[in-house]
């Protein structure tokens, strides 16, 4: 079966509105979901376990009479971590180190400095107290995503780690309990869906509420971290996963349709995108991607991906290659390039940038350091990665000397005075000095 996957040309007449088309994505949720996901957030709001128990039971196909049975306590979290098979167990604890090593390097200090009348300014940075990590689970179970959430909380200082993880028709994923003890979780809760962004952002009787939540869910999931953002912090409304590769037609052609069958697999509305200015290079690659595509296990959902959302498209040589993927702004760029450090210095827009031949944007979802939680939807034009500083607070220092306050409370008068607010001005004007 021939795959039916766009070919465009950035020189070709039209090509802005088929670029536009091609990227257009509606992120969150009709009006039945959104209906939906409110009604549930009330109901956990005001009834907190009891709701929360009917809504798993429901949702889940679960039994569970009380919250006790929808916990997981650290034996058990120990339990899975001990029974895993020595490569798996070797392999979680080497990525969770890798990831836990680089995000030590993000850290961030207070610092503070003296002027001369003696007036102390600084920043005091704080971890914040409590947080949610919401882990999807069932079939698609993700222990990557518990190291990549818990792990930045951990090292920013976060004193309780809140984990929820569905678990329908019971399936508990022996891997992400073991990711959980390895990662420094707190508390585990076998729940899922818009309940338990409600539990998490209300507090019940049992699960207590946190400051943050974070990690990918469904439409249900992102919808209810929207609609409860303001009374708990969230990382971001994340869409599908999206991969771009730039490559000048010198890598293997079999390695660049394997880097984009890795998105598309996820699901179909994932998006893989290779931007070339070689079109006998573009050729070979979809001559690739029609031999290997039979061999996939989700063959059907990367062809879905592929066909609705991916494209190959020629651009006129690397300064154009550069300006498209700056307007993409992608979740994932590969630079599969000569010289990919200096291309990257020209990247305004992405990410993580994955630089060279031999780096598989795959490498950065588990295990090379680097945070998979990251923008998408061309929202890194204004977001970053998942990190420390995520999970960090900070608080501005004022400490004002006499001499200081006098002649502050100068400038502070007159611009109160100006603003019509006399109490301010009053307020400056008694620390003046005659």
């Amino acid at each position: 079966m021939t795959l039916d996957m766009r070919i465009l040309d950035t020189q070709n007449a039209g090509f802005e509105t088929e670029l536009d088309n091609l990227l257009a994505w509606e992120a969150v949720s009709d009006n039945q979901v959104q209906h939906t996901v409110l009604d549930i957030l009330h109901h956990v709001k005001t009834q907190g376990d009891a709701a929360v128990i009917e809504y798993t039971n429901k949702f889940d196909r679960l039994t569970a009479k009380a919250m006790t049975e929808l916990e997981i306590g650290q034996e058990q979290l120990q339990a899975a971590l001990d029974g895993l098979p020595d490569d798996q167990r070797v392999a979680l604890q080497e990525a969770a180190a890798r990831v836990r090593r680089y995000h030590e390097k993000q850290k961030q200090d207070s610092w503070k400095y003296t002027e001369d009348d003696g007036t102390m300014l600084g920043q005091q940075v704080r971890p914040m107290d409590r947080v949610g990590i919401y882990v999807p689970g069932g079939k698609a179970a993700y222990p990557s995503s518990v190291l990549m959430n818990a792990l930045p909380a951990h090292v920013a200082g976060v004193d309780e780690i809140i984990m929820v993880v569905p678990t329908p028709d019971g399936e508990v994923n022996q891997l992400v309990l073991a990711a959980a003890a390895v990662a420094g979780v707190t508390r585990c809760f076998t729940i899922g869906g818009a309940q338990a962004v409600a539990a998490l952002a209300y507090g019940t009787e049992t699960i207590p509420k946190v400051d943050k939540i974070v990690g990918p869910g469904n439409i249900f999931v992102a919808t209810a971290k929207r609609f409860v953002f303001g009374e708990v912090g969230i990382d971001m409304i994340a869409g599908p996963s999206e991969i771009l590769v730039v490559c000048d037609g010198k890598t293997d052609p079999d390695w660049i349709a394997m880097d984009l069958f890795s998105q598309a697999e996820h699901d179909e509305d994932a998006q893989s995108i290779l931007l070339s200015w070689d079109q006998d290079y573009i050729d070979a690659v979809k001559a690739s991607i029609e031999k290997l595509l039979p061999t996939m296990e989700r063959a059907d959902i990367i062809r879905a991906s592929l066909s609705e959302r991916g494209a190959l498209i020629k651009v006129k040589d690397q300064a154009d290659a550069v300006k498209i993927a700056n307007r993409i702004a992608p979740e994932h760029l590969e630079l599969s390039v000569e010289d990919p450090e200096a291309m990257a210095q020209e990247i305004r827009h992405a990410g993580a940038i994955f630089m060279g031949r031999y780096t598989a944007e795959a490498l950065g979802d588990y295990c090379a350091g680097p945070n998979h939680v990251l923008p998408t939807s061309g929202t890194a034009r204004f977001s970053s990665p998942l990190g420390v500083y995520d999970f960090q607070k900070r608080s501005s220092l004022i400490m004002c000397s006499a001499d200081g306050a006098s002649e502050l409370g100068k400038v502070a008068s007159v611009l109160a005075r100006g603003e019509y607010l006399t109490a301010h001005a009053r307020s400056a004007e008694y620390r003046i000095k005659d």
